[in-house]
């Protein structure tokens, strides 16, 4: 009987122990990062009105990431500023043969990003929204500011100016590298008209009286160095 009463106790403890021993909350270490990072970007407005053509500008930014090593993900947040290029179609008179004439958008964006683990913290899944200021629309040589657009008998290249200010983007990308060094390529798509202002500037649209409409999408390209 005392046997008996010995391996219950026994067992009780034993028990116990193993409780506890699962019982404790695990230790992680969470680290927080600061990057700067830099790199090309690759610009376009996807519109009907427009004949238009993508083209290269650049972007740096900076980054606060979290690391999470007990979770799927981690998380940062960014704010990066860029000067984009895109051409659009236009010729010099009417009747001539049309070209792409360049513009270039000055544009600041901040996100919330979740970094998808695909590899650790290797190779990752970068995705979420962003807010975006938009500079003006502003042509690279004002020699071609009369330049008629093409599709239209009368716009000129200098009354695209005044593009929205504001977007609302989403963005997705991977992320490839160590803790010190990674390399990022990203997708961000406007999800807002990008030219929704010019409906309001009472443009000449003799040849192509539509609504002026257009969404941005942008490729960027960029190194990053971490703290």
């Amino acid at each position: 009987m005392i046997n008996k009463k010995s391996g219950i106790l026994l067992v009780a403890i034993c028990i116990s122990f193993v409780t506890l021993g699962f019982a404790q909350p695990k230790n992680y270490k969470i680290v927080n990062g600061i990057g700067i990072y830099g790199g090309i970007t690759q610009y376009d407005i996807l519109t009907d009105n427009f004949s238009t053509k993508q083209g290269n500008g650049w972007m740096a930014g900076a980054s606060a990431t979290v690391d999470l090593p007990h979770k799927w993900y981690n998380m940062s947040y960014t704010i990066q500023l860029a000067e984009n290029h895109l051409g659009i179609a236009a010729r010099p008179i009417l009747l001539s043969n049309q070209e792409f004439i360049d513009y270039k958008v000055f544009t600041a964006q901040i996100a919330l990003l979740m970094h998808v683990k695909v590899i650790g913290s290797f190779l990752t899944i970068d995705v979420g929204p962003m807010l975006q200021y938009n500079g003006e629309l502003e042509l690279d040589d004002q020699n071609q500011e009369n330049y008629l657009i093409a599709n239209y008998t009368n716009l000129l290249a200098k009354d695209l100016k005044e593009i929205s200010r504001f977007n609302v983007d989403g963005a997705i990308g991977l992320s490839a590298g160590f803790s010190h060094f990674r390399l990022k390529a990203q997708y961000i798509y406007g999800f807002l008209n990008t030219l929704d202002k010019l409906n309001d500037n009472n443009l000449d649209q003799t040849g192509n009286p539509n609504k002026v409409k257009g969404n941005q999408s942008m490729l960027a390209f960029t190194a990053m160095i971490s703290f």
